[in-house]
């Protein structure tokens, strides 16, 4: 057979793939986009991002009435139907999918369902059902993000050694689940099943949960957990799993011994390179496996680029789709803005959520940068007062001199949403200035980035505060 010629292959449909398929066919390109999996959007769509944020939604409605006594409401004990959930969250991705590859087939972009291989850098292998084909390319795009990490330690071969891929899944409501890792992924599914009913028990090796997050950010969340799962465990480790029966018996440092129903391990993530032939190419990888790329996305390959999370640094949806356009743009010779110019927000969607933008404190104070902070407490919001979401805060990393809006950090209802606007501020250079000036509606929660700017001139209305010196 005959190979296929075509201007751009990618390979993976996640959404840095499919965003530089799509950007590349709206400019012109012709374009292969290869992916395993039947459903198109990888692992955000698939086994992340929104399954995750379903269930979330779902049990946050748990809570929401439970705290509704205080309002003079009262619901009685939720009847969960761990079946009609399940089908309910698939159904969300199921659409999801099928929009993806309605896009694809308006675009003209030809979808190849099969596992890709490279042959050499110029010709991709397809392993498809019906049988191989070979595409010949000008340049490819590997999208082929990452999956869950389990130590060689927590592989027992026991499904109820769960990652983040078996949690989505809802296969039941454990009585007792362990937890392993107080990073984004371990706080969110912690609260899916704490609010269906399960007892959890979190462990982290580190002294705080939400390592990358400021500590008064991630204060409220634990706060939260606290009250919400049966125990956090900080500075803490696993050190050996085994099965017993139909528990999980796990040792901690110390000698310490629990039975658990199911154990979450949450400790990370690790790119999906292997069986990509990249031995056949130039591409190199760092000591974690990471695809190595300069600020063009482009690999030490001249035909080969890389995106998203086999690229390494943030690992988010969002970054591999931002990656997306400047790969492609890199590719026709277009104008690319510098790597460390980019801003990435981060989200927590715990509760409450933590989102965060641009420099932190904490990397502030470990690099010696001089700034100043302005911090506006969500007690005195009065959107957060009627919304019974006071456990929240808005800060603003700021430049003395220049008044340069630097980082931005939410913890709070609505924090994904509003960060948003602190990535613009920070994008346009801002300064608090023009932060403060900007008329903000009233009740809301983004009316406190108004306020917090004004906490730095010393003149915020719903709060007293001073000028930082």
């Amino acid at each position: 057979m005959e190979p296929i010629k075509t201007d751009i292959v990618v390979i993976g449909a996640g959404p840095g793939g499919y965003a530089a398929a799509f950007y590349a066919a709206d400019l012109g390109k012709k374009v292969i986009l290869v992916e395993q999996e039947k459903r198109l959007g990888g692992v955000c769509l698939n086994r992340g991002c929104i399954p995750s944020k379903a269930l979330l939604h779902a049990t946050k409605l748990i809570h929401e009435a439970e705290v509704s006594k205080t309002r003079g409401i009262t619901f009685g004990k939720p009847n969960i139907d761990i079946n009609r959930m399940r089908e309910w969250k698939n159904s969300i991705l199921e659409k999801l999918g099928q929009g993806i590859k309605t896009l694809a087939e308006k675009r003209g972009v030809e979808v190849m369902i099969g596992r890709g291989y490279f042959e050499d850098s110029a010709t991709l292998r397809v392993e498809t059902a019906g049988g191989q084909r070979f595409v010949k390319y000008e340049k490819a795009i590997i999208a082929v993000g990452s999956k869950p990490a389990l130590p060689k330690a927590f592989d027992l071969g026991n499904p109820r050694v769960m990652t983040s891929t078996e949690a989505l899944e809802l296969e039941d409501i454990p009585k007792n689940l362990l937890i392993v890792g107080g990073g984004y992924i371990g706080m969110e599914l912690g609260t899916v099943y704490a609010a269906l009913g399960s007892k959890i028990v979190m462990v982290e090796a580190m002294d705080s949960i939400l390592m990358g997050a400021d500590s008064d950010l991630a204060r409220p969340v634990t706060r939260y957990a606290e009250k919400n799962f049966r125990e956090i465990r900080l500075g803490a480790k696993v050190m050996k799993m085994s099965t017993s029966g139909k528990q999980i018996k796990v040792q901690f440092d110390g000698a310490r011994e629990e039975l658990y129903d199911r154990v979450l391990v949450a400790v990370g993530r690790t790119p999906n390179c292997a069986d990509l032939g990249l031995e056949n190419t130039k591409v190199t990888r760092d000591e974690k496996g990471f695809i190595q790329v300069n600020d063009k996305q482009e690999t030490t390959d001249p035909h080969i680029v890389a995106i998203g999370d086999v690229a390494g640094g943030l690992l988010l949806a969002h970054k591999a789709s931002k990656e997306a356009r400047v790969a492609v743009d890199a590719i026709l010779g277009e104008a690319v803005s510098p790597r460390a110019e980019i801003i990435i927000p981060a989200v927590v969607f715990t509760e409450p959520e933590v989102a965060w933008c641009g420099l932190t404190e904490g990397e502030a104070r470990a690099k010696g940068i001089a700034i100043q902070v302005a911090r506006f407490a969500w007690p005195a919001s009065g959107r957060a007062l009627a919304s019974d979401k006071t456990e929240g805060l808005t800060k603003l990393i700021i430049e003395p001199q220049t008044e340069r809006i630097l980082g931005v950090g939410i913890c709070g209802a609505g924090a994904g949403d509003m960060i948003s606007e602190g990535a613009l501020a920070i994008e346009m250079g801002a300064t608090a200035r023009d932060l403060a000036e900007t008329v903000h509606p009233h009740p809301t929660f983004s009316e406190t980035l108004m306020e917090c700017a004004e906490v730095f001139y010393g003149t915020a209305t719903h709060t007293l505060s001073r000028k930082p010196s």
